[in-house]
């Protein structure tokens, strides 16, 4: 007679961390079996009060990150990037290589325009801080670009152990895409910025 305990599977979670409340900063934080993989990565954009919330901490340790996934590469999905990476982040960075090409472009320019942005603060004398900072550079920008890995759409690629995932044209700008997650037989979708994000088991 097997007298061992039956082990039960631990039902991932999903943890958001941006776009609640508000409809930027896009950060989802899923976590299974260990392993833990942020879906998009966007700046706060807006009002300052928002645009605040992308100086404080992002709720969890960014160099714990087995991987981030992109849906597109509108900022508000994909400009926080750059400062997680520069926060510890090594992993890859998975997207469709339409988003890959315009990132190539909107997160050197993001980089660019915050280092304009601090330069105006400091000369016009409207920051509060002595030496304005950026929040990050156009070469802390260009250097994330590294991570990048791109997927065609329509091919399944393994994200973290027991989490694959599929990109489907969303439709949306270019590279845009719905996200597919398989994770040890849950399906969990996210829409990008078309629809809702769905769950099926």
């Amino acid at each position: 007679m097997n007298t061992e305990p039956v082990s039960e599977k631990v039902a991932p979670t999903l943890g958001f961390f941006g776009a609640a409340g508000t409809v930027t900063g896009s950060r989802y934080l899923l976590e299974h079996a260990g392993r833990r993989v942020l879906i998009d990565c966007g700046l706060f954009q807006g009002y300052k009060k928002l645009r605040e919330r992308n100086w404080s901490e992002p709720g969890f340790e960014p160099a714990g990150l087995s991987a981030v996934v992109l849906t597109h590469a509108h900022l508000d999905h994909s400009g926080y990037l750059p400062r997680l990476c520069e926060s510890g982040f090594r992993g890859p960075v998975f997207c469709t290589p339409g988003t890959h090409d315009l990132l190539q472009i909107l997160l050197p320019d993001s980089g660019f325009l915050q280092e304009e942005e601090a330069r105006n603060a400091l000369r016009f004398g409207y920051s509060h801080h002595a030496t304005p900072q950026p929040l990050y550079t156009r070469q802390r920008a260009e250097r994330c670009l590294e991570q990048l890995r791109t997927v065609p759409f329509g091919q399944t690629f393994s994200v973290a152990d027991g989490v694959r995932a599929n990109f489907t044209r969303a439709g949306h700008i270019v590279g845009s895409a719905c996200l597919a997650l398989n994770i040890d037989g849950l399906r969990l979708t996210f829409s990008g910025d078309v629809g809702r994000p769905s769950i099926q088991s």
